[in-house]
This record gives C-alpha cells, structure tokens and sequence, in this order.
C-alpha cells in the first residue's frame, strides 16, 4: 500500500475498514454500540452508519480529542441540512481510563476499539472491563498491532524499539477475562514511501517512533531497505473478537487452545 501523507491517519482508517467489513457477517442489531479509545470520532461516525438506530458513546482518556469529536459529531443547527437529516440518538462523549470506565454493568451491546490496546503493556485489566461493560450476549471487536510491525527497523536497531502484543497471548487474554468464542486474525499490511522523510513522519504520526528516531544515521540505515525505488515498512495488524455469553464468568482453558487463529496472506 502507498502512503497517502494527506491524511495522517489513513492506518487507522484503514483499519477500521477492515473491521467494519467483519460486522458484515455479524448478526447483531445493538441497542446501544462503546468506542473505546474513540479519539476523534471518525469510528462514532461509521457505527453510526452502520446501526442508525443505537445509542453511541465514545470514551477516551485525551480529553482534547473529545473536543474534536464533539465538535465533529455536533448535529446540524439549521439550514437544509438540518431539514433533511433524520434524527439520530445522541452521541455520549466521556473522559475516562479505559480500565475504570464509568458505565454500567451490561450497559453496551457492542464494544468496538481500534488501535488503543498497542499503548499498553498489559491487556488484560482493559479486556475485563471491557467484559463488565458488555452485556450477555454482546460483542466485542478490537483490533492493534502485532510484534512484527517495523521488522525492518527492528533488524536494524533491535533495542529500545516499542514492542507489541502477540495475537496468541490477546486470545488467551480474552480467555482470561472470560470471554466466549474468541476470534484472532493477522495480516500483513505493507506501506511504501518515496521518501524517509515521509515514512518518519507517519511513524511519529502513529506512535511508533519518537522524534528523536529520524537522525540523519537513521535515515542512511533505512535506504538501505529501499526496494523498487521505494522504501517499505511491515505494519502487522491483529484483529480480535469475542462474545459475553452469560453473566457468570468462564473458566478458561489454561493453554489457550480454544481461541481461533487465522492467519491472513501478506497484503501487497
């Protein structure tokens, strides 16, 4: 995939196509759909597409980006387009730490989260309230980023690169937070850029690197890996889906066998 640089955000974009492509084969109709980690909306906007009818709340713990999505997702106050825009519930916006979140018992149907959990070390304290927070019968959906993003820079400068997750350790966390038929899915997503000024740029843009990782010695290390003409990172995304069976917690399989991997092709 070739970088777009006029949107800086077009990973989680893309990612959160993918996601919404899952929900396809999902047979569900929530009453009331959690972004966790919902930044500035975007995520708020396509659920609300996807499910008109459900109550929507976004939870974040920057509360600079809520005042984005609040000013983003702001209904219409007059003109043509307020005349014609079908109301909608309203979108509930919250500060809060993904761990102690201040909702409910069972108070969501579907929990969405795109790319929050590669900023933690330890998943599982989230995936439990995430599990509180659902309610029998409900989904969870996430998605983050697996240990062989940036495998090129890492075979470069193995120390002090950010480390991810292995999707078999998220499953086994699901497990362990009690959830029900846990999916795991991975695929290669490849970016190309013209350009090391352009990938560093991304990279600070996603979080991957920090600003002070672009020096010049850096920078004659990475053309090294230019192929084609263009230079290419591995970006490994790991998607993730559950269900709260009951209102009881499981007792999960020590060894995590009951958790479905599915390993995609590399994407070109």
């Amino acid at each position: 995939m070739s970088a777009n640089r006029a949107d800086a955000d077009f990973l989680a974009r893309e990612i959160a196509h993918r996601m919404d492509a899952r929900l396809d084969v999902m047979r569900i109709a929530p009453r009331r759909v959690l972004d966790l980690g919902c930044g500035a909306g975007d995520d708020l906007v396509r659920l609300g597409e996807r499910y008109p009818l459900a109550e929507r709340i976004g939870a974040d713990i920057d509360a600079s980006l809520l005042t984005l999505a609040r000013q983003r997702l702001a209904p219409p106050k007059r003109g043509l387009r307020r005349l014609f825009t079908k109301a909608a519930p309203a979108v509930q916006l919250v500060a809060a730490d993904a761990r102690r979140l201040p909702l409910p018992e069972a108070s969501a149907s579907l929990v969405w989260s795109n790319l929050m959990l590669p900023a933690v070390d330890d998943p599982l304290p989230i995936l439990l309230e995430m599990r509180r927070v659902t309610e029998p019968g409900g989904l969870v959906m996430f998605s983050s980023l697996g240990p062989d993003t940036l495998r090129e820079l890492r075979a470069m400068r193995p120390e002090g690169r950010q480390r991810f997750i292995d999707m078999h350790d998220l499953g086994d966390a699901l497990l362990q937070a009690g959830f029900s038929d846990p999916v795991m899915d991975m695929e290669m997503l490849t970016l190309t850029y013209a350009g090391a000024d352009d990938l560093f740029a991304d990279l600070r843009a996603f979080g991957l690197i920090g600003d002070d990782e672009a020096s010049e010695e850096i920078e004659k290390e990475i053309e090294t890996l230019r192929r084609d003409g263009r230079l290419a990172v591995s970006i490994e995304i790991v998607q993730g889906h559950a269900w709260r069976a009951d209102a009881s917690p499981r007792v999960p399989r020590a060894d995590g066998r009951a958790v479905l991997l599915r390993r995609a092709r590399a994407t070109p």
